[in-house]
């Protein structure tokens, strides 16, 4: 596993969606299982000025979204949620925690967050766009961390200071308005169910397989799902983006079940350095039908070892 080290007494700092069946528990997870009861959530929460929600796997995530920015992509005016949410996750591993994030940024941001991250021990794993046709253009910075919870969130905190990136404010109350598209359908149609979040139907699917990055097993809820996006455009339509999680021999065959179905592939790159087994990250956009695009996404998901 990647290593970098700050001086704060011993500790090393590292940095850069669903459940599963029940694993067997070794020495090594009962003592991972031991240091996620122990964590104090309250000081992480304090530190990035928002409540993290907690996932399934004992996963602590907060989300970050760029709602100071106004983006649009191929003329649609695109949501936080539908492209533009930044977030970083933790779990406990050893005697600290394990981190991972996205991080959404303009360019003129990317170089003093890049500084900023790697003064205080914070690795980046990739950066990429996810879109095309946007403006303004947007960058994408995966982080990846390790140890002290709290010096990770410090860093990550002073990193987005440099940004623009809103503070969290209270939770929208639910819109009493049509949502615009059937999810009744979509649901239907994909064989998974999905949630409105911030004016967008989301979905989340994870692989069947356990991925490992280093000693450390991933769980889905830190990245590692398939991700889905419906944001309705009227008419009952929508714009969908997201990312497929596949390995190797698996992309091709879903770059032409996408392209078959009119649904374009904007991107194609890694996300992490050292996972097992070596993971590829599709994503994709289209503006058509939600229905109809649900079926076409199914066609993709049906190529993958995806959990039913």
């Amino acid at each position: 596993m990647m290593q970098s080290r700050i001086s704060c007494l011993t500790t090393l700092v590292l940095l850069g969606c669903a459940g599963g069946p029940p694993v067997p528990v070794d020495s090594a997870s009962a003592a991972q299982a031991s240091t996620a009861a122990s964590i104090d959530w309250a000081p992480i929460d304090s530190i990035l000025g928002r409540t993290g929600a907690m996932q399934p796997g004992d996963v602590r995530r907060y989300g970050m979204p760029r709602g100071d920015l106004r983006v649009t992509a191929a003329g649609v005016s695109v949501r936080p949620a539908l492209a533009l949410g930044s977030w970083i996750a933790f779990k406990a591993h050893a005697t600290g925690a394990v981190a991972m994030g996205d991080l959404v940024l303009l360019h003129e941001e990317l170089a003093p967050v890049l500084a900023r991250l790697q003064e205080g021990g914070v690795e980046q794993t990739a950066i990429h766009h996810h879109i095309i046709q946007e403006s303004p253009r947007i960058l994408y910075v995966h982080v990846h961390g390790h140890g002290d919870p709290k010096a990770i969130a410090t860093t990550v905190r002073a990193a987005l200071a440099l940004t623009a990136t809103p503070p969290a404010g209270p939770a929208p109350a639910p819109s009493s308005e049509p949502f615009g598209i059937d999810t009744t359908a979509i649901t239907s149609a994909l064989g998974h169910a999905g949630r409105v979040n911030g004016g967008v139907w989301q979905v989340s699917v994870p692989r069947a397989e356990t991925i490992k990055s280093g000693d450390f097993e991933v769980p889905p809820s830190m990245g590692l799902g398939t991700a889905i996006n419906f944001q309705p455009t009227g008419g009952g339509k929508a714009a969908i983006t997201g990312d497929f999680v596949l390995i190797g021999s698996e992309v091709n065959r879903v770059i032409k079940a996408l392209s078959d179905n009119r649904i374009t592939v904007t991107s194609l790159h890694n996300h992490l350095l050292d996972e097992t087994p070596r993971l590829f990250f599709m994503h994709f956009w289209a503006n058509d039908d939600a229905a109809k695009l649900a079926r076409g996404l199914k066609a993709a998901l049906d190529l993958t070892n995806s959990r039913k």
